[in-house]
């Protein structure tokens, strides 16, 4: 049996963050069943993140996704369309070990984001009772908060001028995991857009890449996902956390590639 110090909720993606492992992300944007959890540990993914962002994904299905990933070890996160912390509070009671938020701008919006994935006192999330990551199972309350809040993510997404300005702030939010960089609306604010291997989307990565050392945080990649070269390259600079693209490009591409073979 447990006591109150064992950790009782894993979070695979944090772990291998924290033994200075690269992780490989899925994104989900068109399959809403539990299949999806299942097709990305079998293609060795680390993690899937929902993309309520982009599509017209209901949350229900996104929390059934999450638990499939929980007892499978992928780590599921959910981009959230913003800073509702009403919206933030039900996807993580849905079965989330994190959010990814679009286009952070300040130091101010990542506070709010962290307000509420986590509990008093490191911040205002409220307490729902027997949690999905923990398969429903009662503790204690400050043992539920501590497993939940020790186990949960906050990726904060830079994607615009604003939001790279002020990485390093950002990245100086106590609860902030990951700075995650989205290089195609990034590209598009910079005035180079789709122009992935522009000197100034390099000069961009590299600033939030100098922002995490700096503050101990992760450096995501994003919108890289067609150039492998860049993201090796960004991994040799200090990035671990890839997002490698979404299922409805995987499986357009795969459906592409098979069609071809007939011509």
């Amino acid at each position: 049996m447990s006591d109150e110090t064992t950790p009782l909720l894993r979070n695979p993606v944090k772990e291998k963050l924290a033994r200075g492992e690269s992780v490989y992300s899925m994104t989900v944007r068109l399959v809403r069943t539990v299949d999806i959890a299942a097709i990305a540990h079998t293609a060795g993914f680390d993690s899937v993140y929902i993309d309520m962002e982009h599509s017209s994904f209901p949350l229900e299905a996104a929390g059934q996704i999450c638990m499939a990933c929980n007892h499978l070890g992928i780590t599921p996160l959910v981009r959230v369309p913003g800073l509702d912390p009403h919206l933030i509070a039900r996807v993580m009671d849905s079965g989330a070990m994190g959010i990814v938020v679009p286009s952070v701008q300040s130091a101010d919006e990542a506070r709010i984001a962290v307000n509420a994935v986590k509990h008093a006192p490191l911040g205002e999330r409220s307490l729902a009772g027997a949690a999905p990551q923990l398969h429903y199972r009662s503790f204690p309350p400050e043992q539920t908060k501590r497993e939940l809040d020790n186990a949960s993510m906050a990726v904060m997404q830079i994607e615009s001028l604003a939001g790279l300005e002020a990485s390093e702030a950002i990245a100086a939010v106590d609860g902030v995991d990951i700075l995650l960089v989205g290089a195609n609306d990034l590209s598009g604010a910079l005035g180079v857009a789709g122009q992935m291997d522009h000197p100034l989307v390099h000069e961009a990565y590299l600033r939030v890449i100098n922002a995490c050392r700096t503050h101990g945080k992760t450096v995501g990649i994003g919108g890289l996902g067609g150039r492998p070269d860049l993201i090796h390259q960004y991994l040799e600079h200090g990035a671990a956390y890839v997002s490698t693209g979404n299922d409805i490009s995987f499986l357009t591409a795969a459906a592409g590639q098979k069609r071809r073979q007939f011509a």
